[in-house]
């Protein structure tokens, strides 16, 4: 059994939603967020998806352009921030895709201000190779925080790992070193137990290409 690790909110997306229209503007960005931040999708009402950004960083139009997991939201919906939910949306999903399971934000730089460093993980670069047995994979996310496990295979567009991973940790960053490897979509059987499992990042950075995001390049 695979089991996706976006968590379902609702009473916290009334409290974002109450706290946003309580917000003041400001004339600098003031939303820190980065690879393994907390993000919250808007869904329907007051209920909402929390998972974990991605990475953060601008295409070739100089968009500030982010990533997180495909089931964590469709085309057209909000993104908070779930640290500094007051600040209101901070961005948009423009891009879906299901084969990969990612999703692209479009975020708001009058906004927000990109980090590389969250949790104990810092991101500088890129690898489009795909890890392999026996490179130690490590990842930052809303729920379980910074865990780290080995490499148990991986093929073209997946990895298969030992890192701990939960619900909410979806979207996380999973890097080899201060190099972005791919991201966390699921687990296998039990939290924190079971196998690991998500996409590399080179397919994804081929697949937003050709969804016409391109020249992604990190923070």
């Amino acid at each position: 059994m695979v089991k996706k690790t976006a968590a379902l909110l609702a009473t916290v997306l009334s409290t974002v939603l109450m706290l946003w229209g309580a917000g003041t503007a400001s004339a600098a960005p003031s939303v820190f967020v980065g690879g393994g931040s907390g993000i919250v999708i808007l869904q329907s009402g007051d209920q909402g998806e929390a998972c974990t950004l991605t990475t953060i960083g601008k295409d070739s139009s100089n968009r500030l352009i982010g990533l997180t997991a495909g089931h964590c939201g469709n085309v057209g919906q909000l993104v908070f921030s779930e640290r500094y939910a007051n600040r209101g949306p901070i961005g948009r999903i423009i891009v879906s895709n299901n084969p990969l399971d990612f999703a692209v934000i479009a975020f708001d730089a009058a906004k927000v201000a990109p980090v590389r460093s969250v949790g104990g993980v810092t991101i500088r670069s890129i690898q489009t190779a795909a890890p392999q047995f026996p490179a130690v994979l490590c990842k930052t996310g809303r729920t379980t925080g910074r865990t780290c496990g080995v490499t148990f295979f991986s093929d073209n567009a997946n990895h298969y790992s030992a890192i701990c991973v939960a619900e909410g940790d979806s979207g996380s960053p999973v890097v080899i070193g201060d190099r972005l490897v791919g991201m966390v979509n699921a687990y296998f059987f039990t939290a924190c137990i079971g196998p690991e499992t998500g996409s590399n990042i080179g397919p994804i950075l081929a697949a937003m290409k050709a969804a016409g995001v391109q020249g992604y390049r990190v923070i």
